[in-house]
C-alpha cells in the first residue's frame, strides 16, 4: 500500500498515474514473473508425473483381476478400487490443513506426495493376497491427496485474475500424465507383437503387472527430488494457518456458503460416475469376449486410454479460458451433459470407429471439468483459505468411494457394460443439480 500512496496523494486537478504505479511495482518485484513461471512449471511437471501413476493403476489392476493367482470377482475388484478412492478422499481434509499450515513449503509437500506414490506402488506389486491388496490401496490413495491442495492453491494465489486458465494448466499436466501412463504400461507388459510394429523391442523387456508396480518407485523418487529442487526457493512469504483452530475456523466459514455445498454435491455425484469409468473401462477392454469384454491386449488398451487424454490436453486450457471469460456455469452445464451422454454411449458403441470416437469425446471432458469446479469454488470463497477449498472439492469425491463397489455388484448381476449406464445416469443427475447452484458471475476477479 505504501508503494501506491504517493500516486494517490496528488495536487488537485491532477489524475493519479496508475500506469506509472504498476510499472514501478513491476520494477520493484522483477523476480515475481520469473518465480511464478518456475513455480508453474514445477507444479505442472509434478502433476504430470503423479497422473502417470494414477492412470497406469486402473490398467495394472485390470491385469491383476485377470490374473488366476487372485481370481477376483467384479465386486472384489470394485472394493479394491473403492479402498484407494476412500483413502484418498478421507485424507484430503488433512492435506488441506497441511497445505494451509505449510503453505510456504509446497515443494516439500509435493515431493512427499510423489515419494508416497512410488512406495505404495512397490508394496502393491508385492501383494500376495486380496487382503494385502486392500492394505496397499489405502497407502496408494494417500499420495495424490497430499499433492493437489498446495499445488492448486499456489497457482490460485499467483494468478488470481487468470485463475481458471492457471488451474487448467495444472490439469493439462495431469492429462499429459494420464495419456502416457497406460501407454507406458502397455509397452512394458507387451509380450506379443506384429511384424513391423513400432514396439517390437518391447518383446525383449516385457514385464509382469506386479513387476511394473515394483519398479515404479525409482522414477517416483527421482521426480520427487526434481520438483523439490525446482520449488525450494518459492513461496517463502505465503500466508499460513497457525493452528487447527484457525484452519477449522476457515473451514466453518466456507461451509456456511450454500454455493460451496452445491459444488460439493455436484462434484461428488460427478465423481461417482467418473470413478466407475476409470476402473471398469480398462477392465471392459481387456476382459475376454466370453465374459462380456473386448479381449484387447494391454498395449491396445493403453493406446485407447491414452487417446482419450489427447482431447483432454487440448480441451482443459480452452475450457479454463472460456470459464474465465464467460462464466463457470455456462461452461460446466453443456460439458457435463456431453460427458454423461458419452458414458452411456460406451454401452451402445460397437468395437471399432464408434468406440474410438466415443472414448475420444469422453476424454475431452473427463478430467477437464474438475479444474473448472475448483475455479468455481475459489470464486465462491473469494480467494480465501485456498488449500482448504481445494481439499473440500477433492473431499467431495468421497461419494465416489462406494461407486466402484456398487458398480462391481451391478456387473456381477447384469454384465460389465452395465457400468457405463450407471456412470452416465449419475453424471446427468449431477448436471441437473448444477442447474440450481448459484455461482458468482464476476469470475476470476476474487482476491
Amino acid at each position: 500500500k505504501d508503494k501506491f500512496k504517493g500516486f494517490l496523494m496528488l495536487d488537485d486537478g491532477e489524475t493519479p498515474n496508475f500506469t506509472s504505479a504498476l510499472e514501478e511495482k513491476r520494477q520493484i518485484s522483477p523476480n515475481f514473473t520469473i518465480g511464478s513461471k518456475k513455480l508453474a512449471s514445477a507444479i505442472v511437471l509434478g502433476h504430470a508425473v503423479s497422473h502417470v501413476f494414477n492412470s497406469s493403476l486402473p490398467l495394472l489392476l485390470a491385469m491383476m483381476k485377470t490374473d488366476p493367482r487372485f481370481n477376483l470377482t467384479a465386486t472384489q475388484f470394485g472394493v479394491v478400487g473403492g479402498f484407494g478412492r476412500g483413502a484418498s478422499d478421507a485424507t484430503t481434509m488433512v492435506a488441506g490443513y497441511l497445505g494451509e499450515r505449510f503453505s510456504d513449503r509446497p515443494g516439500a509437500m509435493m515431493a512427499i506426495s510423489l515419494t508416497i506414490m512410488g512406495s505404495s506402488f512397490f508394496l502393491l506389486g508385492m501383494a500376495p493376497s486380496f487382503w494385502w491388496l486392500l492394505g496397499a490401496m489405502l497407502l496408494v490413495g494417500i499420495g495424490p491427496s497430499l499433492y493437489h491442495p498446495p499445488a492448486i492453491a499456489e497457482l490460485s494465489r499467483r494468478f488470481p485474475d487468470r485463475r481458471g486458465f492457471a488451474i487448467s494448466l495444472h490439469g493439462t499436466g495431469g492429462s499429459i500424465g494420464e495419456m502416457f501412463g497406460p501407454f507406458i504400461v502397455g509397452l512394458l507388459t507387451t509380450e506379443t507383437f506384429k511384424v513391423g510394429s513400432i514396439v517390437t523391442m518391447t518383446y525383449l523387456i516385457a514385464f509382469e503387472w506386479n513387476e511394473v508396480l515394483r519398479i515404479s518407485v525409482l522414477p517416483a523418487l527421482i521426480f520427487a527430488l526434481v520438483v523439490y529442487i525446482m520449488m525450494r526457493d518459492v513461496s517463502k512469504d505465503a500466508p499460513k494457518a497457525e493452528s487447527f483452530a484457525e484452519y477449522f475456523g476457515g473451514l466453518r466459514g466456507l461451509l456456511g456458503d450454500k454455493g460451496i455445498w452445491g459444488l460439493i454435491l455436484v462434484t461428488g455425484l460427478s465423481d461417482m460416475g467418473q470413478s466407475s469409468i476409470m476402473y471398469f473401462l480398462p477392465l471392459y477392454l481387456i476382459t475376454a469376449v466370453g465374459e462380456g469384454g473386448l479381449a484387447k491386449d494391454p498395449l491396445t488398451v493403453g493406446v485407447f486410454l491414452a487417446g482419450a487424454q489427447v482431447a483432454g490436453i487440448i480441451a482443459q486450457p480452452v475450457l479454463g479460458w472460456l470459464s474465465d471469460k464467460c462464466g463457470r456455469k455456462i461452461v460446466l452445464l453443456p460439458s457435463m451433459t456431453i460427458l454423461g451422454i458419452s458414458f452411456i454411449g460406451l454401452y451402445y458403441a460397437s468395437d471399432g470407429y464408434q468406440l474410438v470416437l466415443n472414448i475420444f469425446l469422453m476424454g475431452a471432458f473427463l478430467y477437464s471439468l474438475h479444474t473448472v469446479f475448483i475455479s468455481a469454488a475459489m470464486d465462491v470463497s473469494g480467494g480465501k483459505s485456498q488449500p482448504t477449498v481445494v481439499s473440500l472439492i477433492y473431499g467431495a469425491s468421497l461419494l465416489g468411494t462406494v461407486s466402484p463397489i456398487f458398480t462391481g455388484l451391478l456387473i456381477d448381476e447384469f454384465g460389465i457394460k452395465s457400468a457405463f449406464l450407471f456412470s452416465g445416469v449419475i453424471c446427468l443427475m449431477a448436471t441437473m443439480v448444477l442447474l440450481w447452484v448459484k455461482l458468482p458471475m464476476n469470475v476470476g476477479k476474487a482476491d
